[in-house]
């Protein structure tokens, strides 16, 4: 088999602690950086870019930041979208009121805003945890859609609550096409992910994972458990903000509050725990199958069409998804990323069986 570490010795405390020990997954991850890099603009149309890829590279920002608090933590959450609309909004307002700032900077800034706002939300988690933590984002999530539904300040006073979102340039190199849009999403999303990894791998990233199992007793060995939680609340909701700007610019092309509404924050719940909480790799496993069952379904439908009521299949999706929910619940609720370290563990000892 190809996938041996055998005859891979680490002889340094820097190669032990590397982010892919084995040599075949560093060869995995440069192949797959060369396929979305120089592939998939060669033989993807524009339709699967800018339909199917670019919201799968947005989810998977945005599932990284929940996984944060959630998977790594252990806070539930149920205001992220909460959170993208303060950055997308907060990018908006920093795109059109101050337009010298480089749109990554802006991008930057608005992810900082809805990392403030995730602070302020997060406050709380001291004295609340579980369900009743959950209840208190859920009520974040309905103050923010109130606040952007009510005051036009946020949209420069237009009369029409959605607006377009201003033009996007980097060193005087307009963004327009769809492949810029792509490649700027990209650049974000690897930069995202490698600095996501290496934090859960340090000290705070421990001392989230101690917070997860048992607050009390990491609260014993010296581990401070509202400096914990709420920088788990910042980073992400400043993913989620990053994330919730690059939705508004580079996919809808417009500002709308309803685009982030309570659906939003479910789906990306339902992504994390499909895909595998407390897993990097999870959050993309869970957006692609997030983006890619309702095409799937969508293709299937069209066979029944004239088997299966209309009424049935406008809904078929939703009960699809929560029979999938109470599935990976109750067979493997650490989601698809355990099936798959599963079968990589299997191809490291195989042919033997333990």
């Amino acid at each position: 088999m190809l996938y041996r570490e055998t005859g891979q010795f680490k002889t340094s405390y820097k190669k032990d602690m590397a982010i892919f020990p084995i040599r075949q997954d560093r060869w995995a991850v440069v192949a797959v950086l060369i396929f979305v890099v120089v592939v998939v603009p060669l033989v993807a149309t524009e339709h699967v870019i800018a339909g199917y890829l670019i919201p799968l590279l947005i989810w998977a920002i945005a599932a990284i930041g929940l996984n944060i608090l959630t998977g790594y933590t252990g806070q539930l959450s149920l205001g992220h979208g909460a959170f993208m609309a303060v950055g997308a909004y907060a990018a908006y307002n920093l795109a059109s009121r101050i337009p010298e700032l480089p749109i990554i900077l802006v991008f930057l800034l608005a992810g900082l805003i809805a990392a403030i706002f995730g602070v302020l939300v997060g406050s709380p988690s001291l004295r609340i945890k579980g369900f009743y933590l959950a209840v208190a984002t859920l009520a974040a999530q309905f103050f923010v859609e109130w606040v952007f539904a009510t005051f036009s300040w946020f949209v420069g006073g237009a009369a029409s609550m959605v607006i377009d979102t201003p033009k996007m340039a980097i060193f005087g190199y307009q963004i327009t096409s769809t492949l810029d849009n792509y490649y700027l999403i990209l650049g974000f999303v690897v930069v995202g992910t490698l600095f996501a990894k290496n934090l859960v791998r340090s000290e705070i990233g421990r001392a989230w994972m101690a917070i997860r199992d048992m607050d009390v007793a990491a609260e014993v060995i010296g581990i401070q458990p509202l400096y914990t939680k709420l920088s788990a609340f910042a980073v992400s909701s400043f993913y989620g903000g990053v994330a919730g700007a690059l939705y508004a610019f580079c996919y809808v092309k417009s500002v709308d509050f309803t685009a982030f509404d309570l659906f939003v924050s479910l789906k990306v719940l339902f992504m994390i725990i499909i895909g595998g909480m407390g897993s990097i790799l999870g959050c993309f496993l869970g957006a692609t199958f997030i983006v890619a069952l309702p095409i799937i379904l969508n293709e299937l439908m069209h066979l029944f069409s004239g088997q299966i009521p209309s009424a049935m299949l406008s809904n078929i999706e939703h009960m699809i998804f929560g029979g999938l929910i109470i599935f990976f619940l109750i067979v493997e609720p650490h989601g698809l990323a355990r099936l798959w370290m599963t079968a990589k563990e299997k191809l490291r000892l195989w042919p033997f069986p333990h």
